[in-house]
């Protein structure tokens, strides 16, 4: 409790000092991935990660250290283990592979409902069961956040497709939306009292989860009694002064596109009460203050106590795969099978030989190795067995990228991949600034660029 004093007070302190445009320069992004720091007053930036199954480390964003992470098994296969201290072992493990990485909030966990099987995204989230969910949910944060590392709810709410996700509108009635879509947010925010909550795409009822006072301000806030940030879906905010007042406290990513100047004119001509922009801000101090940077001397990243691609951090992803793995029925003991008794072994299906690590998006991230399906059974059963492959149906819905291990980087490299060359100009013109093995043929930027020596407004490359 007194903690909490100390905290209230020097934000409020803080806050008395500000200028609306500093208090406006808090509530969006410096870039994609760090809040904007107010030097007047000595107050730092906060550094943000992809999530939830790993920290998302694959291209050197806004300064941001680059490095292969644990990969975890996915929120699905977490929700499968039934187990939420072993998911609290795992959010600390998380914790401390974010540390390590110099971040300070892993976006994650993701509790939404698996409504259809058609779902994108529905290997991110743990169940179709709303119990189920929070508690998976309320060991993930409690893990992370138990380590001092910030956890970011999400995609609050009724958010449960991809397809024109940024367009769509679920309509939802009161009891559906407590009964079904809501529960898992409210257990975890009530129980383990995540830092943040990121706000989702869609609209609900007409309107859009960034700017919804009812799920945010009336529920979320008032009812819930949530004292954290609500955050934007990377690109989710669409106005100024409809936002804040309807909740939203922080847009990313940044520069800001609604926020910032546009916001400062808005309060200045009574659009909006700034009273709204002050409570905007103070939980974003709130939330600096959580992550242990208020007065911070400098912007170094705090990576003391961090770990990283441990054999120990492997080891749980390993238990926790076991752990999720379901045997509906086992007619006759046919399982385990015994390696003694085989002599042909048929392996079919599109990922058998790809190591799927999980759905792609946001979430991916490199590890430091991966086993395919294929490759443990060569390994497991050696020349004992004959194994036959078949890749059978693609699963595709876009014309795929090409496979590194199609590719031979041109310097020789022994990993398969691209040789990558980044100019800080146009014309792909004298010595690159930069140049490296790239291990996949898949490149973007969130507003940034390829690295801190070369403008994000003026580079080309090749590969």
């Amino acid at each position: 409790m007194t903690e909490h004093k100390s905290i209230e007070q020097r934000v409020e302190a803080l806050l008395a000092e500000m200028t609306l445009q500093e208090k406006v320069a808090l509530l969006s992004g410096k870039d994609a991935w760090h809040t904007v720091p107010i030097e007047r007053l000595n107050i730092p930036s906060v550094t943000m990660a992809d999530g939830p199954h790993g920290v998302r480390a694959t291209q050197p964003e806004a300064g941001r250290m680059v490095s292969p992470a644990t990969s975890f098994p996915t929120g699905i296969s977490m929700g499968a283990s039934w187990d939420p201290a072993l998911i609290e072992r795992v959010g600390a493990a998380l914790a401390q592979e974010t540390r390590a990485l110099g971040c300070d909030i892993l976006l994650g966990p993701c509790v939404n409902i698996v409504r259809t099987p058609l779902a994108g995204r529905n290997f991110e989230t743990y169940a179709e069961d709303p119990y189920l969910a929070g508690q998976i949910g309320v060991g993930w944060v409690n893990g992370l956040q138990g380590e001092g590392i910030g956890a970011s709810l999400k995609h609050y709410a009724c958010n449960n497709q991809e397809i024109e996700r940024s367009r769509g509108n679920s309509i939802v009635d009161e009891r559906t939306m407590r009964e079904i879509y809501l529960p898992a947010f409210e257990t975890v925010v009530k129980e383990a009292h995540p830092w943040t909550v990121m706000c989702a795409y869609n609209r609900i009822n007409g309107d859009y989860a960034s700017e919804h006072t009812h799920l945010l301000n009336e529920i979320l806030k008032d009812e819930w009694g949530f004292e954290g940030v609500v955050v934007s879906d990377w690109g989710a905010n669409h106005t100024v002064a409809a936002s804040v007042a309807g909740g939203l406290d922080l847009e990313m990513p940044g520069p800001a596109k609604y926020y910032g100047d546009l916001l400062v004119e808005a309060t200045l001509l009574w659009q909006i009460d700034e009273a709204k922009v002050d409570e905007a801000a103070r939980r974003v101090l709130r939330l600096i203050a959580w992550a242990g940077k208020l007065d911070a001397a400098d912007e170094t990243p705090n990576i003391e106590g961090g770990s990283l691609n441990t054999e120990e951090h492997q080891a749980l992803a390993r238990e926790l795969a076991e752990s999720s793995i379901t045997l509906l029925k086992n007619e006759g003991d046919l399982l385990p099978l015994d390696a003694d008794q085989l002599q042909n072994v048929a392996v079919i299906g599109p990922n058998a030989a790809e190591a799927r690590i999980g759905g792609g998006g946001s979430s991916y991230l490199e590890p430091p190795y991966r086993v395919s399906p294929l490759q443990g059974l060569e390994e497991a059963l050696g020349d004992k067995v004959t194994l036959h492959y078949a890749e059978g149906c693609d699963n595709y819905v876009v014309l795929p990228r090409i496979k590194s291990a199609y590719l031979t980087p041109a310097q020789g490299e022994e990993e398969q991949g691209l040789w990558g060359e980044y100019f800080a100009n146009t014309e792909w013109a004298g010595e690159p600034a930069i140049a490296r093995h790239e291990i996949r043929a898949e490149f973007g930027w969130y507003n940034s660029s390829p690295a801190e020596n070369i403008s994000k407004d003026a580079f080309s490359a090749r590969w």
